[in-house]
């Protein structure tokens, strides 16, 4: 694989984690997960995350100034200087342009964007089944339709963004994981 600065897409439920470990472990760069962040600040009660958490279980997406600050923090880190894989973030064009911005100023840009496609009904179903399994409280199936209708809204624009830029790459998310990952690492390779 030649991409290291890698942002994975797609809506809630479509792969992006198990993916992107798969690619981490590949290319020994850091996964940074937004979502995973704001649950661990939120689990810890810090300021933002006790700021997030009420947007959170509502199923609507946290506000752009405070993801991008988390993002800002974490790709400065150390670990993440040879690269990484987003997963999260950006998901609006707010957060997609301060993204851009972030990277110009360390030098680099975004090298693929990966967009899983997949089907919406298969989703719902498959979050539902991660809910009971980890207890997530914020996979309602209420919220989880609303977290499919604001990435619709706010999150598939980006796909369009990064198609101008010539780094959007689209998989199909549904099926086979191995299969999945395979035609990611043939994408990646082309990069």
């Amino acid at each position: 694989m030649s991409a290291t600065r890698i942002l994975l897409l797609g809506p809630p439920g479509a792969g992006k984690g198990t993916q992107a470990a798969r690619i981490v472990k590949r290319l020994g760069v850091p996964h940074i997960s937004t979502g995973d962040m704001l649950r661990q600040a939120v689990a810890a009660g810090t300021d933002v995350g006790l700021r997030a958490k009420s947007v959170m279980e509502s199923g609507e997406l946290v506000s752009d100034e405070i993801v991008t600050a988390i993002a800002k923090e974490r790709l400065a880190q150390e670990d993440a200087s040879s690269g990484f894989v987003l997963d999260g973030f950006p998901r609006t064009l707010a957060q997609a342009k301060a993204l851009g911005s972030l990277l110009q100023e360390s030098g680099i840009s975004l090298e693929c964007c990966l967009a899983l496609t997949v089907d919406v009904n298969a989703l719902v179903e498959r979050l539902l089944k991660r809910a009971d399994i980890e207890g997530r409280k914020d996979d309602t199936e209420e919220a989880i339709r609303q977290r499919m209708t604001v990435y619709a809204e706010q999150t598939e624009p980006l796909l369009d963004y990064y198609r101008e830029r010539g780094v959007l790459i689209e998989i199909p998310g549904m099926g086979d994981i191995n299969e999945i990952s395979d035609a990611i690492e043939k994408a990646l390779e082309t990069q």
